[in-house]
């Protein structure tokens, strides 16, 4: 037997497929609340709430990397399947970001869980400065953001 969802759960598929189309789009990290404008600027139809359940949805299964800003709002970067586990540097005026090599911080964390004894362990590892760029003045006449705020003018 077949059981075909409710009309309002196919809705939210296409919302949530819509989320994170959008989040694809972004080449940086992004929040809930900066996405939800956007994809309303852009048109899309999509409350907040189903913005920040499906950008959830999005971390739970490895699609999306997300890192804090310095106030501990959640930003989102769509996570490429090829790309597996992933760190970042982070800029925290224009929120450039450099992948790290972190292939000993998870060696650390393979022992840690090891004599631990725990199992299903995760792990976040969030380094954030401010990038060549900003630093030597050359984003100069571009608003500076906070990673926790639109450009301030």
């Amino acid at each position: 037997m077949t059981v075909t969802p409710p009309e309002t759960n196919r809705r939210t598929s296409r919302q949530r497929a819509a989320v994170e189309q959008a989040l694809a789009d972004h080449a940086e990290f992004v929040s809930a609340q900066e996405l939800h404008g956007t994809m309303n600027e852009s048109g899309a139809r999509v409350g907040l709430t189903t913005v920040y359940r499906a950008l959830q949805a999005l971390e739970q299964s490895g699609a999306a990397d997300v890192v804090r800003d310095e106030v501990g709002e959640r930003l989102y970067r769509y996570r490429r399947p090829e790309a597996g586990h992933c760190h970042y540097l982070l800029c925290r005026r224009c929120r450039r970001h450099e992948p790290l090599d972190t292939g000993a911080v998870e060696e650390w964390v393979a022992t840690v869980v090891r004599s631990s004894g725990f199992a299903d362990v995760e792990h976040t590892l969030e380094l954030t400065g401010v990038c060549a760029g900003c630093r030597n003045g050359e984003e100069e006449g571009v608003p500076i953001r906070t990673m926790s705020s639109r450009p301030v003018d």
